[in-house]
């Protein structure tokens, strides 16, 4: 009896990522109003009936889309973890992997839904843009409060102020140009070049 319910709990875990998954493509390529629920439920080869008795709607659905992409990237950012080393060793490591996660198209594309349907879900758009700032941000406050005990930076008064200094020479040409300007125009410099001039700038505020 136990092991059968085990299996049923595993099958309809497995039954939910599927819905929400495409789901997830329909949201980001649709919108949430041009979005049917039939045809996400062909997708996941399941009856409609069924994925409303997984998800009592769209805006249900919609709200598990966003909360497993938040979770998505919370596992991403947990691997945002800078190397061991000197000053510059160790913010460049942090600010190459908050670039390139920053730069991913589809990170965008969840950010542009979110950002669409803001009016409509505000406590959850707050809750994914909260959730992304205290993941990397607590990242980047630890790793220069640790420099900054180390010698290898000034004394920081302020940490959260200079750990959003880094971040936002990063965000802006990385993230919120295309995310403006759309993913087709061509960014001018490359996140290596956005990186190094960023990792400069910082350390010639902040750098011992």
């Amino acid at each position: 009896m136990h092991g059968t319910a085990r299996l049923s709990d595993a099958g309809s875990d497995s039954r939910r990522r599927l819905i929400v998954r495409h789901a997830r493509e329909h949201f980001v390529s649709e919108g949430y109003a041009a979005t049917r629920i039939e045809p996400i439920a062909r997708a996941a080869g399941v009856s409609t009936a069924t994925l409303y008795t997984v998800f009592s709607g769209k805006a249900a659905l919609f709200t598990a889309v966003i909360d497993d992409a938040a979770e998505d990237f919370a596992r991403q950012m947990a691997g945002v973890r800078a190397v061991e080393g000197d000053a510059r060793t160790t913010l460049t490591s942090f600010a190459e992997a908050y670039a390139g996660f920053m730069g991913d198209p589809f990170v965008r594309s969840i950010f542009r839904l979110v950002m669409a349907e803001r009016p409509r879900f505000q406590a959850l758009a707050l809750r994914f843009f909260e959730k992304g700032r205290t993941e990397f941000g607590a990242t980047l406050i630890g790793v220069i409060v640790r420099l900054s005990k180390a010698g290898e930076l000034r004394p920081v008064e302020h940490p959260s102020w200079a750990a959003g200094h880094l971040m936002g020479m990063i965000e802006h040409p990385v993230f919120f140009v295309p995310l403006v300007t759309g993913d087709e125009v061509q960014v001018r410099r490359s996140n290596a070049e956005v990186v190094a001039e960023a990792i400069e700038t910082f350390l010639a505020r902040y750098g011992a």
